[in-house]
C-alpha cells in the first residue's frame, strides 16, 4: 500500500517522543505550574497523548507539543523568570485547541487528581 512506509515512520516516531515524554513530564510540569494559566489542560492533553483509544494524529500533536514542553532547550529558555514558557504556552494552547475534542472527561479527571496530589 501506497505511504504505508511513512505511517509507520510517522509511528515509530511518536512512539519516541512518547517515551521522552514520560520520562520527563513531571519534572518540566513542576517547574512550569505557576507559569503556565492553563495547566490543568496540559496535564489532560499528557493523559490524553498517552491513552491506547486516542488517534494517532491527535496522539502525535500532543506529544510533539509536550515534546517540546519537556525539552531542556527551546526558543526562550525555561529558566527567564516571567517569560521563560511563553513560547511553551503558545504551542501547547494550539496543540490543546486542536485535538480539544479527544480531551475526554476521563483525561480531564485524571489531569485534576494529579495535580490535587502533586500540588
Amino acid at each position: 500500500m501506497a505511504g504505508q512506509g511513512n505511517f509507520d515512520f510517522f509511528a515509530r516516531g511518536a512512539k519516541a517522543d512518547e517515551s521522552e515524554v514520560r520520562a520527563k513530564f513531571w519534572h518540566t510540569a513542576k517547574k512550569a505550574t505557576r507559569s503556565i494559566p492553563f495547566m490543568e489542560d496540559v496535564v489532560a492533553a499528557y493523559y490524553c497523548a498517552l491513552d491506547r483509544n486516542t488517534p494517532l494524529r491527535a496522539k502525535a500533536i500532543l506529544l510533539a507539543a509536550l515534546g517540546y514542553f519537556v525539552l531542556p532547550a527551546d526558543a526562550v529558555p525555561d529558566i527567564l523568570l516571567g517569560i521563560g514558557f511563553t513560547d511553551d504556552i503558545a504551542v501547547l494552547s494550539a496543540a490543546v485547541a486542536a485535538v480539544r475534542a479527544h480531551i475526554t472527561p476521563a483525561h480531564r479527571l485524571a489531569a485534576k487528581e494529579a495535580l490535587a496530589e502533586r500540588g
